[in-house]
C-alpha cells in the first residue's frame, strides 16, 4: 500500500494536517485525567469549591479545544483521502486504456470494473482511516503509559504486560484475515461477472426462460461470498473482545492493587482514577488501532491487486514512433507472411497470410464462424500484434506508426454496434470533434441513416440513451457505419456490420460507399456472399489459412471453400450470375 502514497504528493499539506489535528486532540485528552485527579485530591479533599469550578471550566476548554482539533483533521483526511482516490482512479483508468485487446482478454473486464470500484474505495477508506488515526492511537497508548509511569512505577508494570498481549492478538488477527480478504475480492470478481452477464443477456435468459437457473448460479455465487466474509469476519470479531477482556483484567488488578496502595499511602485515590483512567484511553485507542488494522487490511488486499494491473504493460506500444510519411504509390494494406496466435491459444489462429490491397480497392472476407475473419481486420489497426510476419499500411509496417495517425487512417465498424449516451452529433463526432454538420449529414447519407435521423425530434440533437437502447438494431449500426466514415478515412473497416440490415438496405449501402468514398480502401468481412459478391478481392478463410482470394467469379470456379459458401446461400444460378 505504501506504494500508492505517492497519489498524495499534490495533498501534502492535508496529509500533515490532518495527523497533527489528531496529535493535538490526543494531547488535549491526556491531560484530562491528570485534571480529574487534581480535583478529587485537591478540590474535593478540601472541600474547596473555586477550584474544583475552574478545573471543570479546564476540561470544558480542553474537551472543546480536543473538539475543534478533531473536526480540523476529519476535514483535512476527509480532503487527502478523496484526492488521493480520485487521482488513483484516474491514473488506473489513463493505465488500462493503454492496454492491448490481448491484455484485456487476458484479465477480463469484470476484473477490472471491480479493481476500478471496489478495491480504490477500499484503499481511499484505508488512508482516510491511516491519517486519523496512525498518529493518535499510538501517541495515547505511548502518552498514558508515560503519564502513568509519572504516576505509579509498579501499577505501570501491569500495563507494560499488557501490551505485549494485545500486540499478539492483533498480528493474530492480521495474519489471518489478510489472504481471506484477497479471496473474497477475487470471488467479488466473479459475482461482478455474473452480474454484467445477467443484465447485458437479460432478454436472452428471458426468451429462454433461464431465469431459475441464473439465479440458482448467483445465489450459489453470492452464498459462497457470503461463507468467505462470515469467516474473515469471525477472525476480525475476535480481536474487540480479546483486547477487551485484556485491557479490562489489566484495570480490574490496577484498581485492586491501587486500592491496596492508597492504604499504604502510596498513591492518592485521584491518581488511582487518573491510572483507570490511562488504561480506559488505551483500550478505546486499542480499539480504534484494531479497527485501523483491519481497515488497513482491506486496504491492502485492495491494494495489492490495484498495483497487479500497474504492473501489467501492455505489449504493444507506440514509444519512440514518429509521424510517419506514407508511400503513395505503395498499397493500402499489404500483408506479408502474417502469422497470429491468441496468448491462451495453443495454435495459430492466423497462418501464413499474404495479400495486397491496392488504394481505392474494396476487398471482401468471408469464411466460416471462427476461421479468424475478425481477427484479420484487427491486425489493420494493431489492436493485436503478429507474432510472424508484418502488416503494412501505406507501405509502412503498421509497428512504426504512431497509434494516434495510424487509427486515424482507419475507420472500423466493430461486429457489436457501440454507441454513447449523448446526442446523435456527439457520436457521430468521435473521430473528429470539430466535425461539420454538413460532414456528418454526408457521412450518415452514405451509411443509409440519414432519412431516419432526419425523422427524429431534434435530428442531430437527438438524444441516445446509454448503448443507444432508443433505436433498433439497424439503425444503431448504420450510425456506427456513419462514425467511421466522418473524418474520410483512408482504409474502412466493416466487421460484419451490416448484418442487421435488410437485403435492400445492405445493397444500397455497399453502393454508396463504393459511389461516394472515391480513393477509400474498404474492407467488408462479412458471412453473406451477397455483400461481397461485388468486391474487387474477396478473401476466403479456411481455419486461420487463406483457401483462396479473388473475384467471386474466380473463387467459384476454383475454389471449393468459397464455392460451398456459395451454394449454401444462393441458387446456382444466382451463384454463377454476377452482381
Amino acid at each position: 500500500m505504501v506504494k500508492l502514497f505517492r497519489y498524495l504528493k499534490n495533498y501534502k499539506i492535508e496529509s500533515i494536517l490532518g495527523p497533527l489535528g489528531k496529535f493535538l486532540e490526543a494531547i488535549f485528552e491526556l491531560i484530562v485525567p491528570i485534571v480529574m485527579a487534581n480535583i478529587i485530591d485537591i478540590g474535593i479533599k478540601n472541600s474547596d469549591k473555586p477550584y474544583i469550578y475552574r478545573m471543570c471550566g479546564v476540561l470544558v476548554m480542553l474537551g472543546v479545544l480536543g473538539l475543534a482539533a478533531s473536526l480540523t483533521a476529519q476535514y483535512f483526511a476527509a480532503k487527502a483521502a478523496v484526492g488521493f482516490g480520485t487521482e488513483l482512479r484516474n491514473d488506473l483508468f489513463r493505465h488500462i486504456n493503454t492496454f492491448s485487446h490481448a491484455e484485456i482478454d487476458k484479465i477480463g473486464s469484470s476484473t477490472l470494473v471491480t479493481r476500478m470500484t471496489v478495491d480504490i474505495n477500499t484503499a481511499q477508506t484505508g488512508v482516510n482511516m491511516l491519517l486519523r488515526l496512525f498518529l493518535r492511537a499510538p501517541f495515547i497508548v505511548i502518552g498514558a503509559v508515560i503519564m502513568a509511569l509519572s504516576i505509579s512505577v509498579k501499577l505501570t508494570l501491569i500495563f507494560l504486560a499488557s501490551i505485549p498481549l494485545l500486540c499478539a492478538v492483533i498480528w493474530y488477527v492480521m495474519h489471518r484475515t489478510v489472504p481471506m480478504y484477497k479471496k473474497i475480492q477475487k470471488k467479488l470478481d466473479k459475482t461482478t461477472l455474473l452480474t454484467g452477464e445477467n443484465i447485458a443477456g437479460v432478454r436472452v435468459i428471458r426468451a429462454f426462460s433461464r431465469q431459475n437457473d441464473e439465479e440458482k448460479d448467483f445465489r450459489m455465487e453470492t452464498e459462497a461470498l457470503q461463507i468467505m466474509q462470515v469467516g474473515a469476519g469471525k477472525v476480525s470479531a475476535v480481536m474487540s473482545p480479546l483486547t477487551y477482556v485484556i485491557v479490562n483484567i489489566a484495570t480490574m488488578l490496577i484498581i485492586w492493587c491501587g486500592g491496596i496502595s492508597v492504604d499504604h499511602g502510596g498513591i492518592t485515590q485521584g491518581e488511582v482514577i487518573a491510572l483507570v483512567n490511562y488504561m480506559t484511553q488505551i483500550l478505546l485507542s486499542l480499539i480504534r488501532l484494531a479497527e485501523l488494522i483491519q481497515t488497513l487490511t482491506k486496504a491492502q488486499a485492495s491494494s495489492l491487486r490495484i498495483l497487479e494491473i500497474f504492473d501489467k504493460s501492455s505489449s504493444l506500444t507506440d514509444e519512440g514512433s514518429k509521424h510517419i510519411t506514407e508511400n503513395a504509390e505503395a498499397p493500402a494494406v499489404e500483408f506479408r507472411n502474417v502469422k497470429f496466435s491468441y496468448v491462451s491459444s495453443e495454435r495459430d489462429s492466423l497462418d501464413d497470410i499474404n495479400f495486397t490491397a491496392a488504394r481505392g480497392e474494396t476487398i471482401g472476407v468471408i469464411g466460416g464462424t471462427g476461421c479468424g475473419k475478425s481477427t484479420l481486420v484487427n491486425l489493420i489497426p494493431r489492436f493485436y500484434d503478429v507474432t510472424g510476419g508484418e502488416v503494412l499500411a501505406g507501405g509502412v509496417n503498421v509497428k512504426d506508426y504512431p497509434f494516434e495517425q495510424l487509427r486515424a487512417m482507419v475507420g472500423i465498424v466493430p461486429q457489436k454496434a457501440v454507441l454513447f449516451k449523448g446526442t446523435i452529433r456527439e457520436n457521430m463526432q468521435w473521430r473528429d470533434k470539430n466535425a461539420a454538420d454538413e460532414e456528418i449529414m454526408k457521412a450518415l447519407d452514405i451509411a443509409q441513416a440519414l432519412d431516419f435521423v432526419s425523422q427524429k425530434p431534434k435530428g442531430l440533437d437527438y438524444e441516445l440513451e446509454q448503448g443507444g437502447r432508443n433505436l433498433s438494431g439497424g439503425q444503431k449500426q448504420r450510425l456506427t457505419i456513419a462514425r467511421a466514415l466522418v473524418g474520410n478515412p483512408e482504409i474502412l473497416i466493416l466487421d460484419d456490420s451490416a448484418s442487421a440490415l435488410d437485403l435492400a438496405t445492405d445493397a444500397a449501402l455497399r453502393k454508396a460507399i463504393a459511389q461516394k468514398t472515391e480513393g477509400m480502401t474498404v474492407f467488408i468481412v462479412s458471412q453473406r456472399v451477397s455483400s461481397i459478391r461485388n468486391a474487387d478481392k474477396i478473401i476466403v478463410l479456411d481455419d486461420g489459412r487463406m483457401a483462396g482470394i479473388g473475384t467471386h467469379e474466380e473463387l467459384f470456379d476454383n475454389c471449393e471453400v468459397y464455392k460451398e459458401i456459395c451454394m449454401s446461400q444462393l441458387t446456382a444460378e444466382e451463384a454463377k450470375k454476377n452482381g
